[in-house]
C-alpha cells in the first residue's frame, strides 16, 4: 500500500500494491500495521456495503461526536466520483471539497477521517461501495449539508441524480454549525 496524495490535511489516497496474473488479482485491501506506517492509526469497528444503480447521490453525511467516524472508503465493483467536504471548525480549508474517482479497475482506497463531510455519485450501474468504520452507526448523531450547495460547486457527474429525501433536506454551509473542531 502506498500514499499517492494528501489533498486536504488528514485525507489520503491510496494506492495498494495490486498482483495480477491470467488468473485475476490478488490484493491487500487492509493490513494495520501497513496502514499505521501510512499514518492512519484506526481501529475500525464496522464495515458497510451498499449497491447502487448510475446517477445517485448519497451525501454529503458525517456522524458527529461522540460518534464520529473516520472511514477507509473503496468500490468492489463500478465507480464512483467520491466526495468530501471540510466541516471542522479553525481549519484553513473549512468550506473546501475534494473528489476521487474510485473504480473496481484502478483500486484505490480514500481515508476520510473525522472531521468531514462525506458522499458519492454513482458512475456505474450495480455498483458496489464498502467502507470501513472507526465507530458504530448512531442515528441520533446523523448529519448533513446539502449536496448541490451551490457555494461548494461540486460536479457530481449525475444530470439528474436519484436521492433519498433526508439528503434533499440538509442544510446548505451557510446555514450549518459543525459540531467539529479542527486540530493541528
Amino acid at each position: 500500500m502506498k500514499l499517492l496524495e494528501e489533498p486536504l490535511p488528514g485525507l489520503k489516497v491510496l494506492q495498494p500494491q495490486v498482483f495480477e496474473d491470467d488468473r485475476g488479482y490478488f490484493y491487500e485491501s487492509f493490513n494495520a500495521e501497513k496502514m499505521k506506517d501510512l499514518g492512519i492509526d484506526v481501529p475500525f469497528v464496522q464495515d458497510n456495503q451498499s449497491l447502487s444503480q448510475k446517477g445517485v447521490v448519497r451525501g454529503l453525511h458525517f456522524q458527529a461526536p461522540p460518534h464520529a467516524q473516520d472511514k477507509l472508503v473503496r468500490v468492489i465493483k463500478g465507480a464512483v466520483l467520491d466526495v468530501v467536504l471540510d466541516i471542522r471548525k479553525g481549519s484553513p480549508t473549512y468550506g473546501q471539497t475534494f473528489a476521487v474517482e474510485l473504480t473496481e479497475k484502478n483500486k484505490l482506497q480514500f481515508f476520510v477521517p473525522k472531521g468531514f463531510a462525506h458522499g458519492f455519485s454513482t458512475l456505474e450501474d450495480n455498483t458496489i461501495f464498502f467502507y470501513k468504520c472507526s465507530d458504530f452507526y448512531n442515528k441520533a448523531s446523523e448529519g448533513g449539508v446539502l449536496y448541490n450547495d451551490p457555494s461548494l460547486r461540486i460536479d457530481w457527474k449525475a444530470n439528474s441524480p436519484t436521492l433519498s429525501a433526508k439528503d434533499t433536506e440538509h442544510p446548505l454551509l451557510k446555514d450549518f454549525t459543525t459540531p467539529f473542531i479542527y486540530e493541528d
